[in-house]
């Protein structure tokens, strides 16, 4: 029997979330984070209050032990209020990647760390990507040479979200790193960085062209000294513990494209039924409608794929139904169909508005701007993705070879 309802719970939970959403981050007060880049700190500290922040992690931790199919709700209600996703950004880094820092954390970490980002009063991030690339994992240039029963890190993060968010929260990063390269992939480890830490150096603040109102940047690590009640999980298995992140992470930015891909429709709908050309509404124009009807099938179509996902996850980490191999399939699925839609569906809809849809006065642009980081990388680029596709797919024995 498939049963494709939503529980009572997460029924309400959306209905909650959404409820507060709409008082707290009206387009108005989207485009006013926008244009001084930075979320209210009253914001954060409230989406701590409502049980957002981290929600992946047991209630001991701080978090409301939430399913994936819970996160993947609350990341559409956050693109759908902010259709520039920096919102979202914000709460699914901290939801897919602080989900897997504190399944791996000592309780050091916990208390000094994560249980604050749960309240809104710290940030725990992803520092993945370096000056070479981001997706090569096993590409990384950063070294972890022994320090006692610690580490001693040498490297440098770029394109990193919520820099400047994690040093005024004194927040922190999963990084990882080799402290063996004669194992390849299989000798690099993780470890939580305090972003304050002496040997840290915050390099650059990069001017994105959307999701404005969080940061982006880089960091420099120099001589920094990691206690090994700071590393995370077991040394060598850094590579998997990343994957599983990306995972996770791909999820939620695939539903929060959704969700702002929907707002987007919905604001389109409400101008061509307003909006009149030769004496009647744009609405009753076949064009516009086969436009808005191709859009709605794929939104549905796409959706469905998206919480079959989530699902398949929550099987995979309750139940063991499903292998990692078998998710990260349909998670790639997910991160390269729907970031790719919802920039198809602002330029579309924009279209409708006419000249007014190219000014700043007109809010899909801050959609268009903010989902076009997740076609372009941002936790993975398209071509990574259909390499994941194409490989689990056909089979390893496809895999292309040096």
């Amino acid at each position: 029997m498939i049963d494709f309802s939503f529980t009572e719970e997460q029924e309400l939970f959306r209905e909650a979330i959404r409820e507060w959403l709409s008082k707290n981050l009206s387009l108005e007060q989207v485009r006013e984070n926008d244009t001084k880049h930075e979320l209210p700190k009253s914001f954060i500290k409230g989406m701590g209050d409502m049980g957002l922040l981290l929600l992946t992690l047991p209630e001991e931790d701080g978090g409301s032990a939430a399913d994936w199919v819970t996160a993947t709700i609350a990341a559409e209600e956050m693109g759908y209020a902010d259709i520039s996703v920096a919102s979202a950004v914000f709460y699914l880094v901290q939801a897919s990647w602080g989900y897997v820092v504190n399944r791996l954390a000592s309780d050091t970490v916990k208390e000094n760390y994560i249980k604050k980002a749960t309240r809104g009063e710290s940030f725990i991030g992803i520092g993945v990507t370096e000056p070479g690339g981001g997706s090569d994992v096993a590409g990384y240039k950063t070294e972890l040479k022994p320090d006692g029963d610690g580490w001693i890190v040498n490297g440098e993060k770029s394109y990193i979200s919520g820099t400047a968010e994690a040093v005024e929260m004194d927040g922190g990063y999963f990084v990882s790193g080799y402290n063996d390269r004669s194992k390849g992939h299989r000798g690099m480890t993780s470890f939580f960085l305090p972003i304050n830490q002496e040997g840290v150096e915050i390099t650059k603040r990069v001017d994105n062209m959307g999701r404005m109102a969080i940061s982006t940047g880089g960091f420099q690590m120099t001589d920094v000294k990691i206690p090994k009640e700071y590393q995370l999980g077991e040394t060598n298995r850094a590579f998997y513990y990343t994957m599983e992140g990306f995972d996770a992470a791909r999820l939620l930015v695939s539903s929060s494209c959704i969700g702002a891909a929907q707002r987007c429709l919905e604001i389109g709908m409400d101008y061509i039924k307003e909006r009149k050309a030769f004496g009647q509404p744009l609405a009753k124009y076949q064009g516009i409608q086969f436009d808005l009807a191709d859009m709605a099938a794929h939104s549905e179509a796409i959706k469905q794929l998206v919480y079959k996902t989530a699902w398949m996850l929550d099987q995979k980490y309750q139940h063991g139904t499903f292998s990692a191999l078998e998710c990260s399939k349909y998670l790639s699925m997910c991160k390269y169909l729907a970031p790719h839609y919802a920039l198809d569906t602002f330029r579309r809809v924009m279209y409708w508005f006419g000249a007014y849809g190219y000014t700043e006065e007109c809010p899909l642009e801050m959609g268009m701007r903010g989902v076009m980081s997740y076609c372009i990388g941002a936790e993975g680029s398209a071509n990574i993705q259909k390499i994941v596709i194409a490989r689990e797919t056909l089979g390893r024995d496809w895999t292309r070879t040096r």
